[in-house]
């Protein structure tokens, strides 16, 4: 068993301790602390588990119960005293719940970003597994070696999707990481047994294949440093899956303003009895410490957390004037990328090759399908570090054939399919990104991604929530719209969504040129991307360009003029273009039509200017008209052209419904060429 230096583990726990009293009897009722949330019961396992983590590419993917952890791994306790009273500094600058942790490893073990939904940490934790498995066979770096993931959770969390996707993945790819699960037999008031069958998940998982299962007492040490070093060992050693459930007492509520009046007076005195403090002095004193020791230490917490709660509080509030920055990759004055210090490729120094926005485009024309093939084939053989994956896209070729031949050529460790859980899919990519890859991850069409939400949430703040200490740049592709027919299943477009969703870059390509150049963009950005492939236009005669050539990006933020016109502006994006580009020819209107290409960011200027020239602007897209994007471009028009506007900004879009199946149906909604031309004659004659 290894070696435990059980005074400072000691020291650690009764820190815990004295920052759970600071919290509890002065700093919630002086609202100090606006939310709290105590490990008191929790702290004995964490702190071995931590002292078992000490390889450069450890990482650690925790809640927010898992605080003692935090200290185990280097944590000042200035630092965790300031982020629960949202002062300056730390580990989010006051811009998340101060439990909510992270730490960039640098040489040391990582806590991946915390956040605060139940069971959002398993996923991620599953990428950064593979990742090490990536970079030690596909990189062939040594470095990695004998690296492992962890993930911690609470019994309720078991019930969770993140949890069971990220199992699934576990065992079936045989990844190096250790499931950590502390069962205090509570999910706020609602028992363990409404969470997992027979309420104890361990019981439930000895039949899975791959997986090495540990259960035990939490709170005894002997047994809790035991079954720790066993579970560790296992997936260091054979760098395979394991999982480790201990049971220990949740000694206060959930959070403070949770009395645990649900819990019977005996159960309460009960949990008292099994507090893992206790046990670990008797465990200590006087065999390992004596009794005297014991005080000092215990003295020297309540001294220590008094000075770092009064530091803490002399830390000033964080600056109001930077709490925008940080939503996407910023530069510095003098021109230099602020890079964030772990997730992606920027952190390593990574070269890309040559690349231009001029297209050097042959004769023959491809569609968009071929353009975003060749565009994947070109990046994944420049760049190791690119990893494609999804349902279906290996032997298959992906239900597009966007991926077509592509594992054939790269090996299934490059181009490989997954799991079907777009959970699991989204979540692994965001920690094959703070592993330092670039995943791209293929969601078959726009509605599946609805499982996923969480995820894609948590990825577009990342950067955001740490203040730039983390980033996970993906590029995630999903076909939808319209196509030969409708339906309210795969034919949503809905972009709105991700436009409105906070740190993400947004493309929708109108032809197979802009598909090539958007998505090399995207895998080469530091940013997250929702790369948007409509269906109609995969093989649309339209779509067609002639190939632009390896080097060939388009810029985001950057409109594309189909035609010159100066009686109106159509802005207009994805299989709208085609249909605009008709309707205007058959008016005798001059029309200027835009294509936005990106919608975040999204090319305001040229809109602008092109509307002060025409003084009329209709805006058509397919997704439904109720908080649309084209709102958003019209609020602008009225706030900054306004006074150059000869009539009102009009939208024509898909009414509030989903797509119907029906061919006759869906026509009779979309947007056609007859509608925009109708538009365009009432606004011209205004």
């Amino acid at each position: 068993m290894k070696t435990i230096d059980w005074e400072n583990i000691a020291q650690l726990m009764l820190y815990s301790r004295a920052i759970d009293d600071k919290e509890e009897k002065e700093l919630v009722p002086d609202k100090e602390v606006l939310y709290q949330f105590s490990a008191r019961g929790h702290e004995l396992g964490q702190l071995l588990l931590g002292a078992h983590l000490y390889h450069e590419h450890d990482a650690a993917s925790a809640y927010y119960r898992s605080r003692p952890l935090m200290l185990s791994l280097g944590l000042s306790l200035e630092d965790a005293m300031a982020a629960p009273m949202a002062k300056s500094g730390g580990y989010s600058d006051g811009r998340d719940i101060g439990v909510v942790c992270n730490k960039p490893g640098l040489g040391a073990p990582t806590v991946l970003p915390m956040a605060g939904d139940v069971g959002a940490q398993y996923t991620p934790a599953i990428g950064w597994a593979q990742g090490i498995r990536y970079h030690r066979k596909n990189l062939e770096n040594k470095n990695y070696e004998n690296a492992i993931s962890v993930v911690m959770g609470g019994d309720g969390s078991v019930a969770t999707n993140g949890f069971w996707s990220a199992l699934t993945i576990a065992t079936t790819q045989n990844l190096p990481i250790l499931f950590y699960i502390e069962d205090n037999n509570y999910g706020i008031s609602v028992p363990a047994d409404y969470q997992t069958p027979g309420g104890n998940i361990a019981k439930n998982l000895y039949s899975f294949k791959n997986m090495r299962i540990f259960d035990g007492d939490g709170t005894s040490p002997e047994e809790s440093a035991e079954l720790i070093t066993q579970s560790v060992n296992y997936v260091r050693d054979r760098k395979g899956p394991a999982l480790i459930h201990l049971t220990m007492p949740r000694l206060n509520g959930h959070s403070y303003q949770d009395n645990q009046a649900y819990k019977p007076d005996e159960l309460l005195e009960e949990e008292q009895q099994r507090d893992p403090l206790n046990k670990l002095k008797s465990f200590l004193v006087p065999d390992r410490v004596s009794e005297a020791d014991w005080n000092d230490l215990k003295a020297k917490a309540a001294e220590s957390v008094d000075e770092a709660s009064r530091a803490a509080l002399n830390r000033p509030s964080p600056d109001k004037e930077q709490a925008t920055r940080y939503v996407f990759s910023e530069y510095k004055e003098n021109g230099s990328p602020e890079i964030q210090l772990v997730g992606g490729l920027a952190p390593s120094g990574h070269q890309f090759p040559d690349q231009s926005t001029e297209p050097n485009a042959g004769k023959q024309r491809i569609n968009i399908v071929e353009g975003i093939r060749k565009t994947l084939d070109y990046e994944l053989e420049t760049n190791p570090k690119v990893v494609v994956f999804g349902e279906d896209v290996g032997a298959k070729g992906g239900v597009h054939a966007a991926t077509m031949g592509l594992q054939t050529k790269y090996g299934q460790s490059r181009v490989f399919d997954t799991s079907l859980s777009e959970e699991g899919i989204i979540g692994r990519a965001v920690g094959l990104a703070y592993s330092g890859l670039m995943p791209v991850a293929e969601i078959q069409f726009r509605k599946y991604a609805d499982p996923a939400t969480e995820q894609l949430n948590n990825c577009g703040t990342i950067r955001w929530r740490t203040a730039n200490k983390f980033a996970a740049p993906i590029v995630v592709r999903m076909p939808g719209g319209f196509a030969k027919c409708g339906d309210p299943w795969h034919s949503m477009s809905n972009e709105v969504f991700f436009a409105h969703a906070v740190g993400w870059q947004v493309a929708m390509p109108s032809n197979a040129q802009d598909a090539v150049g958007l998505l090399r963009s995207a895998m080469r950005s530091n940013n997250p991307t929702i790369f948007f492939e409509h269906r109609n236009l995969l093989d649309a005669k339209y779509a067609r360009r002639p190939y632009p050539g390896d080097k060939f990006v388009v810029p985001f933020g950057k409109a594309e003029k189909l035609q010159k016109g100066k009686d109106l502006t159509i802005v207009t994006w994805g299989a709208m273009c085609e249909r605009c580009e008709e309707a205007a020819g058959l008016t005798d209107y001059s029309a200027d039509i835009l294509d936005l290409r990106t919608l975040m960011p999204w090319d305001k200027e040229s809109v602008l200017e092109s509307v002060k020239t025409t003084n009329r602007c209709l805006i058509v897209h397919e997704d439904t008209q109720t908080a649309g994007f084209g709102a958003e471009v019209s609020a602008v028009l009225m706030k900054e052209a306004f006074k150059y506007l000869d009539a009102p900004v009009e939208r024509l879009t898909m009414p509030d419904i989903p797509m119907p199946h029906n061919v006759e149906l869906m026509n009779a909604v979309l947007p056609d060429v007859q509608k925009i031309s109708n538009s365009i004659e009432n606004l011209c004659s205004f």
